[in-house]
């Protein structure tokens, strides 16, 4: 297999359906934000929100807090609202294989972003909402309507994703091959992306892209668009090597299989020898990225990053990449049939009392210093 054509595919950008601009009068019906930073990254999802005149549901953990969230937020002229993701997850959700089947193994990735993202879906479709935008709390969108135009090309796709500018929105090997001077492109992604959630049928496994693997029916990719632009906050992908050791199994399956589907090929083409050669081409892309490393401190980043993802590469095995994938299409039956029993209930609190979720509200403001307190009615 040559290099040309089985490492590494620069570019998946002919799998995206052309997209011509769309009827600005569609309307958005939430946004649904998946945050784990503190409240006031939620400013941007907040404005936006206002200007679409739409729901900002917020789906907090970790940093993010969704009474903080409701006080933050208590003067903005939108139906925000925040709820704390349970960390023991949602009763009455399908269990998933791909949540489980890595949990004694090194090829785990700790996240619930994936999590919130189908808890979103869910909550979208009790909810009766057919055109949602997800977006992630470091994602910028100066047009407000590169998302009404995103929704309206939903009659037609499955998914509607902004072109993320600003920062690249790629993998830490991704990353690499571009800073080293390689053409790199990026793809649709789940930190700007609008769904057809009365239809859609798939969910976020708990793996590196998962938006990816959100975006793949039965055999190949579903119908996706892009169409605006989203600009993601600037960090360091090489800050710490360990974000490409936990990214590396999850970027091999999704870009094996995206390979495999720019040359029209189907899941079912995903053998173990297939694998077998995509693993030993991903070692020679990574190899090849490092020898172009010099000895700048930037470059010694990138080349430890690299390192770590090559060291995580090599326990990946065919027969890893067969069986998550296997788990992973059992769970999209699983979830499919989930979502094809789940009906619209009503409003926006009987569905939270449905999901056994808190929708937390604005606290009254805290008296500025020095501020006098309003005297009680017959005080003495």
């Amino acid at each position: 297999m040559s290099e040309d054509d089985s490492a590494h595919h620069s570019s998946h950008r002919g799998l995206i359906a052309p997209a011509t601009a769309g009827d600005l009068g569609v309307p958005v019906d939430a946004i649904i934000v998946p945050s784990a930073r503190y409240e006031v990254s939620l400013r941007e999802a907040a404005r936006l929100a206002a200007e679409l005149k739409c729901v900002l549901l917020v789906l907090s953990s970790k940093r993010s807090d969704a009474q903080r969230v409701a006080d933050f937020l208590r003067d903005v002229d939108v139906d925000v609202v925040p709820v704390d993701f349970p960390t023991t997850g949602i009763a009455g959700l399908p269990g998933l294989e791909t949540s489980t089947i890595l949990n004694k193994s090194r090829l785990r990735r700790r996240t619930d972003t994936s999590a919130k993202r189908n808890l979103g879906l869910v909550f979208a479709r009790m909810a009766g909402w057919s055109r949602v935008v997800f977006l992630d709390d470091d994602i910028m969108v100066p047009e407000a309507d590169d998302l009404r135009r995103a929704v309206a090309l939903l009659d037609t796709c499955d998914a509607v994703g902004l072109r993320i500018g600003g920062y690249p929105d790629n993998s830490v090997v991704c990353h690499a091959n571009r800073e080293t001077g390689a053409a790199q492109d990026t793809f649709l992604g789940g930190g700007a992306m609008a769904v057809a959630t009365h239809r859609i049928d798939s969910f976020f496994p708990e793996i590196y892209n998962e938006d990816w693997f959100f975006l793949i029916d039965d055999t190949t990719l579903r119908p996706v668009g892009q169409v605006g632009v989203a600009l993601q906050k600037a960090y360091d992908p090489f800050a710490n090597p360990d974000r490409a050791r936990d990214e590396e199994f999850g970027d091999v399956l999704a870009e094996g299989l995206f390979a495999l589907f720019d040359d029209g090929g189907k899941i079912g083409d995903a053998t173990e020898q297939y694998w077998e050669k995509f693993l030993a081409a991903r070692l020679e892309l990574i190899t090849r990225i490092k020898d172009k490393c010099t000895t700048s401190a930037r470059d010694q980043q990138i080349r430890a990053s690299l390192t770590a993802a090559g060291g995580r590469l090599r326990i990946i095995t065919p027969r890893d990449c067969v069986v998550y994938i296997r788990a992973w299409q059992r769970d999209r039956t699983v979830w499919a049939t989930f979502m094809t029993g789940t009906d619209p209930v009503g409003d926006i609190p009987l569905v939270l009392k449905q999901l056994g979720l808190t929708r937390r509200h604005p606290r009254p403001p805290a008296p500025k210093p020095g501020a006098r307190r309003p005297e009680r009615v017959g005080a003495r």
